[in-house]
């Protein structure tokens, strides 16, 4: 058996056959309150949102049982490769792509490279380092550098 319910206007509670009581508006409306206490504070015209038992508080403070069974949409991750400073996008990937074989290979040229640079400074500095220092000259000492006191 089915039983006809109402919701009382102010606190959204069900309205059982035998309770509650019918309140016309001056526009001709009418509206179900299922308690003297609804009735009361609509007269003063009190916010039912502001009022923690009833229901539209519940729901703009969602404390209903329905919100809290819904899952969370969770948002896909998207990746996204940008240039660094020094490099493009392009430079990265292939670099990604490249083997740990062909990498090695090309450290030990690059260190190849610079180890014979530096041996070729190293000559030029001896060729022209021989000249700098004439004999006699030495270096003068750090009171002499001050002048008279």
């Amino acid at each position: 058996m089915v039983i006809k319910t109402e919701l009382c206007a102010f606190s959204d509670y069900r309205i059982y056959p035998g309770n509650g009581m019918l309140f016309i508006r001056r526009d001709g409306r009418p509206v179900t309150l299922g308690s003297s206490k609804a009735k009361s504070l609509m007269e003063q015209r009190k916010k039912p949102s502001k009022l923690v038992w009833t229901q539209a508080w519940r729901r703009s403070n969602k404390k209903s049982l329905t919100e809290t069974v819904l899952k969370k949409r969770s948002r896909k991750v998207t990746k996204v490769q940008r240039a660094v400073v020094g490099a493009s996008i392009d430079d990265i990937k292939k670099k990604a792509t490249e083997n740990k074989a062909f990498r090695s290979s090309a450290m030990e040229a690059a260190k190849k490279e610079l180890k014979e640079k530096k041996k070729a400074a190293a000559k030029d500095k001896k060729k022209s380092g021989s000249n700098q220092f004439v004999k006699g000259a030495h270096k003068a000492h750090k009171n002499m550098l001050r002048g008279k006191r």
